[in-house]
């Protein structure tokens, strides 16, 4: 009888974990959703949503991986470990307990209206996109607050988008993309530049009493850095204003801020067959496990717990700086910066050529059938 892997949270980040993990298993991957709603790409998911939905809004049986893999969608409400069992409200509010020898806790975080724990259908998904695209792309003067790659995105695109426009882009360092190599946070103020985006640095914004920056605003802007109100039409608050998805997660397992603590295989401490991975998971100080292959990583770890062989664990070890595209899809390709400052850059003509098909969708997700 096949080991159970049940899988809580299955987002970018869990996907990768089932698909990782192959067929030795019996897998069981639970999330609010009934498809694929990736937290990726939020520039191009408000300015191209057609084009976004192609690559990151997904049913989960267009993955040839996933065949054999049972998905529920629900919200875990509380993990056992005692008696190594999750227990799950399904979206038609019927409860379900679910046994596992090794469980994943890949939940991650919820993060404006582009990444949240909410039970949805996809024609919601859908309806949800277009409108939020449709309020962004209909405003003549728009703010983005928060300096971090989702809302550098969000203005480059923008910009190059709507070039008549304006998009004021504001954040609390001299530069954007704190995290990032120095190499990388010029580069990106020069493309952010180039792009016609209005650069405010050192502008901190008030985050309005109450305000889970869940929503665009229409209302002024204020500065506790001493600058003039700013309005704007509309405006979108990228600040970082991170909920972990942890409700159902025991108190003992979270550290302070409310992370799960790992050690450096990715286990949870003090629990050896639960493991953690994604935004979820404190695994470095820029929780990075999602970025840096650490899906791979656990499908090996899983494999060797299950198997008894904890002496072949391989430890995860996270690069200094952040890296990846940030600005997606561009006019001359797609840049890809790396940890030490460095990009490389793959030409137009090669991204529906050879990157997604068989970088992304061959190589990583392993293969999808066609629409």
């Amino acid at each position: 009888m096949k080991k159970r892997v049940v899988i809580a949270g299955f987002g970018d980040t869990g996907l990768l974990v089932a698909i990782n993990l192959g067929k030795d298993f019996d897998i069981v991957g639970i999330g609010p959703k009934p498809c694929l709603v990736s937290g990726q790409e939020l520039g191009m998911r408000l300015t191209q949503p057609k084009a976004w939905k192609k690559d990151y809004l997904m049913p989960f049986s267009r993955y040839k991986q996933l065949r054999g893999v049972r998905t529920l969608q629900g919200l875990i409400t509380a993990i056992d470990p005692r008696t190594t069992t999750v227990t799950v409200r399904l979206h038609d509010d019927s409860e379900q307990v679910e046994h596992y020898d090794a469980l994943v806790i890949s939940s991650g975080v919820t993060n404006g209206f582009w990444r949240n724990n909410v039970l949805e259908n996809t024609d919601s998904i859908n309806q949800n996109t277009d409108r939020a695209s449709q309020q962004l792309l209909q405003a003549q003067l728009v703010a983005i607050i928060g300096g971090g790659a989702t809302g550098a995105s969000v203005a480059a695109n923008l910009a190059a988008r709507c070039p008549e426009k304006s998009v004021y882009f504001f954040f609390s360092e001299d530069q954007p993309l704190p995290g990032y190599h120095p190499k990388v946070r010029n580069s990106a103020e020069q493309h952010l530049l180039d792009a016609g985006v209005n650069l405010r640095p050192n502008h901190r914004a008030v985050i309005p009493d109450g305000f889970q920056c869940d929503r665009f605003t229409t209302e002024p802007i204020a500065f506790s850095s001493g600058q003039d109100d700013f309005n704007a039409d509309i405006t979108l608050w990228a600040v970082g204003k991170m909920t972990p998805n942890n409700d159902f997660i025991p108190a003992d397992m979270l550290n302070d801020n409310g992370f799960v603590k790992t050690d450096p295989f990715l286990r949870v401490d003090g629990y050896d067959n639960v493991f953690a991975v994604g935004d979820i998971a404190a695994s470095d100080p820029h929780r990075s496990s999602a970025r840096n292959w650490g899906y791979r990583l656990l499908g090996h770890n899983i494999h060797a717990y299950l198997d008894g062989r904890n002496i072949s664990m391989k430890r995860y070890e996270s690069p200094r700086y952040r890296w990846g595209s940030i600005f997606g899809v561009q006019g001359d390709g797609l840049r890809v910066f790396q940890p030490e400052g460095s990009s490389f850059r793959f030409p137009n003509w090669t991204i529906r050529t050879l990157l997604f098909p068989l970088a992304v969708r061959t190589m990583i997700y392993k293969g999808i059938h066609k629409a």
